[in-house]
């Protein structure tokens, strides 16, 4: 049996309040908070982070059997270069794996969904998306960020399937909606009415033929989600006649926005957190025609679920950052930068032979003595024995913050900078910045973990590498799922 082996979601931790949007310019706004990705995040780190989170716990062994990687995002980082190695590099996959991008079109993720799929090599599908519309528009307070992952594979004893494909169909159509030329800084989009009949009626085919071929009736779907950036018709789409109520999953709107390209995946990460064996789900997806995965989860579930839930992450979410802030942050309001030279861009030739280090944060340890060493060196600080090191990833080990400083200097999109020394678990010492953390944060004795950023754009060159933030969630699996708290709320 092929289908799906592990799954993870990533969840920006800040939050903007929407009635903040009004308070600000007088309209716009509503009710509700949307995710908002940090100053030093973009869709290449959040993809890092949500195949983290789909490989750790009991899925680490994963890593060594992957044979392909999508990336799927309306926002690259790039254009022309592939982004998706840079999360290959991060993850530390085999050289021989195939890494590429399905970018251009929110649509892209169900292609990347779905083609994984049916791929005959376990795939990790990644969708992965940041929303920005113009200020005090729609798509400004009903957007956000966020990323999800997925592996697909045949089922083995170390990995079984844990949630089975049972059919998919799409049924696609051209439909001038929603479109945004290159370089634009947000979408434009017709009234919503012009197609809502139409992307029911398409969503309505894709259904029927789905649950045909898995001889299944509307009746026998335990959760229901619907996806996509037309509100109306997935509004429509939730009151589908013969599913029950009690089927129809929440959308996150209202406490995270319409994440885009990486919405399916965050509702289909927040059903598989609470999904009980043998409960089948139903995710239908709208965009330029519409998708639908039909899946039934297996007795392997329940111990295989990715260590951070979507509704914990949710909840661990910050206070509402300002709205300047956040503009600030998306480029739509020029700041006066610290005046201090222009940040350094990284240099490709010394990047890329410090490729281990710089994207999969890997140190040495000493054969010799036991010392680790970060960054890696050939040389031994405590016994000086010459190339006698063994590599070891430190993406997932924790440390205490020894020290620390709080910069009002630095360049940086955020002042102040944090800069904290982290003492890790098991030895070794490294200076780095504090993320996703207040002044209140950086504090001697804290506990830490790292994180996948980017921490400068210079001379149109993303320089990636890793920072601490303060470990706020566990690395076991909630038992209670706390998304039941959160109500649906429609745009």
């Amino acid at each position: 049996m092929a289908g799906l082996i592990a799954y993870g979601a990533y969840v920006p931790y800040h939050r903007l309040a929407r009635a903040d949007i009004a308070a600000t310019l007088g309209s716009g706004g509503g009710k509700g908070t949307r995710s908002v990705a940090g100053y030093d995040e973009d869709t290449t780190s959040m993809a890092v982070e949500a195949s983290r989170n789909a490989l750790t716990g009991g899925c680490g062994e994963l890593r060594s059997r992957i044979g392909q990687l999508f990336l799927a995002t309306a926002t690259p980082a790039y254009l022309d270069k592939a982004n998706a190695t840079a999360v290959h590099a991060a993850l530390a996959l085999d050289e021989h794996v195939l890494a590429l991008d399905m970018a251009g079109s929110v649509r892209s993720g169900t292609g990347a969904l779905v083609t994984a799929a049916a791929s005959t090599v376990p795939t990790l599908a990644v969708l992965s998306d940041l929303r920005t519309g113009l200020p005090g528009g729609a798509d400004e307070a009903a957007g956000g960020d966020g990323a999800a992952a997925f592996v697909f594979g045949g089922h083995r004893a170390d990995s079984p399937v844990i949630a089975e494909l049972l059919a998919h169909d799409t049924v696609s159509d051209e439909i001038l909606e929603r479109w945004r030329l290159p370089g634009a800084p947000a979408s434009r989009v017709w009234e919503e009415r012009f197609s809502e009949d139409i992307y029911v009626s398409l969503a309505g085919k894709a259904l029927s033929a789905a649950l045909d071929r898995a001889s299944l009736t509307l009746d026998a779907v335990d959760h229901f989600a619907v996806a996509g950036l037309h509100t109306r018709a997935c509004a429509r789409l939730r009151r589908t006649p013969g599913i029950r109520p009690e089927a129809v999953t929440p959308d996150l709107t209202g406490v995270i926005g319409n994440p885009g390209t990486a919405q399916p995946g965050l509702q289909l990460a927040d059903i598989l957190d609470r999904a009980r064996p043998g409960e089948t789900i139903a995710l239908v997806v709208l965009g330029d025609g519409a998708s639908v995965l039909l899946l039934r989860a297996t007795d392997a579930l329940p111990a295989r679920r990715s260590p951070r839930p979507v509704a914990a992450q949710i909840a661990a979410g910050s206070a509402p950052i300002p709205y300047a802030t956040y503009l600030s942050w998306r480029g739509l309001l020029d700041r006066e930068p610290p005046r201090r030279p222009d940040p350094e861009p990284p240099y490709a030739p010394p990047a890329h032979r410090r490729n281990g280090w710089k994207y999969a944060f890997v140190a040495a340890r000493c054969e010799k003595c036991g010392t680790r060493h970060l960054p890696p060196d050939r040389v031994c600080a405590s016994c000086r024995s010459v190339d006698a090191m063994t590599d070891e990833p430190m993406e997932h080990v924790r440390g205490t913050v020894a020290t620390f400083t709080v910069d009002r200097l630095a360049h940086t999109p955020s002042p102040p900078m944090l800069v904290v020394v982290v003492d890790y678990d098991g030895g070794g010492r490294f200076r780095c910045q504090l993320t996703d953390a207040t002044e209140a944060d950086a504090v001697i004795g804290a506990r830490v973990e790292m994180t996948f950023r980017r921490t400068v754009t210079a001379a149109g060159i993303h320089n990636y590498f890793w920072k601490a933030r303060p470990a706020r969630l566990g690395t076991e699996p909630i038992a209670e799922p706390i998304i039941e708290s959160i109500t649906e709320e429609e745009s």
